[in-house]
């Protein structure tokens, strides 16, 4: 029988934490990660192509597409194939656009400082400090 380490346990708690805390702020306000996610995105880049959506949401063009045209809909969104080279649609936000996204950013705020309730400055240091360190390794392990 297997018996877990206390790697097997961190890892195994880091990584559900992780998955949990990627779908749990989108569960709260009852919108799908992937519209969170590309709301958020075209406030903070702008203007964005379909492509680099794609890249940056990890999804397939057609996911992408979708989302946009939801979007676009609803009021939130524009599209616009891009001048310099018309093979490549472009996607902004529209001013509803920008109200519901910034919405989300306050909410998303809001429900962080909630996350870290009773966890003090020097904790949240610690865990940084512990998730760099790891990062770091990995980098290190790639390397050999």
């Amino acid at each position: 029988m297997f018996e877990e380490t206390p790697e097997d346990t961190f890892f195994r708690e880091l990584g559900g934490a992780c998955t949990e805390l990627r779908q749990a702020f989108a569960r709260h306000i009852g919108m799908s990660p992937h519209r969170v996610q590309l709301l958020v995105r075209l406030r903070r880049d702008g203007e964005t192509s379909h492509s680099d959506l794609r890249h940056t949401l990890a999804i397939d063009g057609a996911s992408v597409t979708r989302l946009v045209k939801e979007f676009e809909t609803e009021g939130l969104v524009t599209r616009r194939l891009a001048p310099a080279d018309n093979r490549y649609t472009l996607t902004a936000l529209t001013a509803a656009g920008e109200r519901v996204a910034a919405d989300l950013e306050r909410s998303h705020q809001v429900y962080q400082e909630r996350l870290l309730d009773g966890i003090t400055p020097e904790q949240q240091e610690i865990m940084l400090d512990v998730l760099h360190r790891i990062r770091a390794n990995m980098v290190d392990q790639e390397s050999q």
